[in-house]
């Protein structure tokens, strides 16, 4: 048994490339961009009006001009016209490029436009006042957005207005979610009473889903044969085998001996923790296999934990440890790293996280009623309110 920092340091290690293509922006969301995206120019690339009013020429106004003649008007998405007399002003629209030879705009509620003749109500005007000045915000070749970036909806705005109509991300790797046991049924199913419904598999699909991955899933009985000879065709045929159960002690536990006779290269089995100690991992030159005890919340965890940071080193994002502090004291006796659920809060910018009571790694109803798993480690037995420790956040 290895502790929970030998696993991860092991499955950092073993992080793969997927490689690279590009697909259309608009569906990007949720993946890893793997290009730098920079200003194809200024941004903005003009004098731009920032609010709706009248444009002047200022010195006009410093020398105790109040009243002027309306020459003209500049609406957005026309080309910019020129103001002919330093006397009067052009109407301009919010959007709209700065005419010439004007430089600060008042806006409507500050002016009394009667007869084409605009009166300024106010005693202050600023130089440059409500203009975006050209290339205020970036200038063409700056950076805009970083490679490894996680896409949102900000950055498909800004891939948008620099013409990135394709862009490139990280491909995702291609995953079967495989569950075993006699005892598991379909979810449209009605069980007998010594029977449960699939679940674990959905929640792992469901995981997956939030990393913008599609995965396919298979059930399996308690048959070592069929076990082998579909785990042998899975290993060629995917990047990465996620299982959930059929990995600890049980008499029809077959997956280790499976992966075993498979040629799969065990990298460890059980890691000193709770839940989800039985966890199995290993791999082939094709593929990846993460094998989480069956206890729902022992899969979930173990995904979350392990599964993710896999994913997100070898897509090539830098993810932050996130921490919270304790709201009640917390004893636990094993030398072992708890993964403890908890309900998360903010109080003056702190992450305050209160633990939740369930009944064990079965209780797969509790986890709708935390938020995350905070972390505490095995070097000591009573954990205090006010100690910070870190979290797995999963909402």
């Amino acid at each position: 048994m290895i502790s929970v920092e030998e696993a991860k340091h092991i499955i950092l290690n073993l992080t793969q490339d997927f490689g690279i293509e590009e697909i259309p922006f608009i569906k990007s969301v949720g993946r890893i961009l793997k290009e730098t995206i920079v200003a194809d120019r200024d941004f903005p690339p003009f004098n731009r009006v920032s609010m709706d009013g009248i444009a002047i020429d200022f010195n006009a106004f410093q020398k105790g001009q109040r009243a002027f003649k309306v020459e003209g008007i500049q609406p957005a998405g026309s080309a910019q016209i020129s103001l002919q007399n330093s006397e009067n002003c052009i109407e301009v629209m919010t959007g709209a490029v700065l005419p010439k030879n004007t430089n600060a705009v008042i806006r409507y509620e500050d002016v009394e436009i009667k007869n084409d003749v605009a009166r300024i109500m106010i005693n202050e005007v600023l130089d440059f006042q409500n203009i975006h000045e050209k290339g205020k915000d970036r200038k063409v070749g700056e950076t805009l957005i970083e490679k490894n970036t996680i896409i949102s909806a900000a950055e498909i705005g800004v891939f948008a207005t620099v013409g990135k109509s394709t862009i490139k991300v990280a491909k995702q790797p291609k995953i079967m979610i495989l569950s075993t046991g006699d005892e598991l049924v379909a979810v449209n199913d009605k069980p007998e009473e010594h029977q449960i419904r699939r679940s674990n598999v959905f929640t792992l699909v469901a995981a997956l889903e939030h990393l913008k991955i599609e995965s396919e899933t298979s059930h399996i009985a308690d048959d070592k044969p069929i076990l082998k000879q579909k785990i042998a065709q899975f290993l060629n045929d995917y990047d990465v085998l996620l299982c959930s159960g059929a990995v600890s002690k049980g008499k029809f536990d077959f997956l280790p001996e499976v992966f075993d006779e498979l040629g799969v290269e065990k990298r460890f089995h059980r890691v000193a923790q709770r839940p989800g100690k039985p966890f199995w991992m290993g791999e082939t030159n094709a593929c990846k296999v993460f094998a989480f005890p069956g206890n729902p919340i022992s899969t979930f965890v173990n995904c979350l934990a392990y599964f993710y940071s896999w994913y997100y080193k070898s897509v090539g994002v830098k993810t932050k440890e996130e921490t919270a502090i304790l709201t009640e004291d917390v004893t636990f006796k094993p030398n072992l790293t708890y993964f403890l659920q908890v309900k998360l809060s903010d109080k003056f910018g702190h992450t305050l996280a209160t633990p939740i009571k369930g009944n064990g790694s079965g209780d797969l109803a509790s986890l709708v009623n935390a938020d995350a798993f905070i972390q505490l480690p095995n070097d000591k037995t009573e954990f205090k309110t006010g100690e910070n420790y870190p979290i797995i956040r999963y909402r």
